[in-house]
């Protein structure tokens, strides 16, 4: 059975990014991106919802690799060979490796969740909160990054509440801590 984790960069206040097209978090480097990439190389899919997917689309083009430095080129890889299921009501057509559904994200997940094995990342917090109220969420993974942006789209969901598990703490590179929680019983 396949254990689904939220997973994001987040500021010290809560928020993945100033507002949808903004990110406003610093970008990582090499040290931290090599933790992302190995998280990538151990998943069996992604799961993105269109904003997120729209953002992460930049890793679809191998010309991107152009100038990237070693440790993007080995994420765009990663990225590229992972598959990834998009939802979306709004998009038409997904990239390569990438399947769109249109329907329930809820039911997809479930049917996701029991005929797939390993580490699946879910990536948005619209489509975090979704999967989050029907308790399809196995591990929220919370980057902590060492600036307050003040304000923009929040890692939880408005009106979302939640009882949480420690499950460790971890101290990475730029000063960004990971704090691991399991929905509690």
């Amino acid at each position: 059975m396949a254990r689904i984790v939220y997973s994001m960069l987040t500021s010290l206040d809560g928020y993945i990014a100033l507002s949808n097209d903004d990110i406003g978090l610093p970008v990582p480097e090499a040290e931290l991106h090599q933790h992302f990439n190995d998280m990538m190389r151990q998943a069996s899919a992604v799961l993105a919802g269109r904003r997120m997917y729209g953002t992460m689309r930049f890793w679809d083009s191998p010309e991107r690799e152009t100038g990237a430095t070693q440790v993007e080129r080995d994420f765009a890889h990663a990225w590229r060979e992972t598959p990834k299921i998009v939802f979306s009501t709004t998009l038409r057509q997904v990239g390569l490796n990438a399947r769109l559904v249109d329907g329930d994200a809820q039911d997809a997940v479930r049917s996701l969740k029991a005929r797939t094995d390993g580490l699946v990342i879910l990536g948005g917090a619209d489509l975090a909160a979704s999967l989050a109220r029907a308790g399809l969420i196995d591990e929220y993974r919370l980057y902590m990054h060492p600036v307050v942006l003040g304000g923009g789209k929040p890692y939880f969901q408005s009106g979302l509440s939640l009882a949480l598990t420690p499950l460790g703490t971890q101290s990475l590179p730029q000063g960004v801590t990971l704090l691991r929680y399991a929905p509690a019983g």
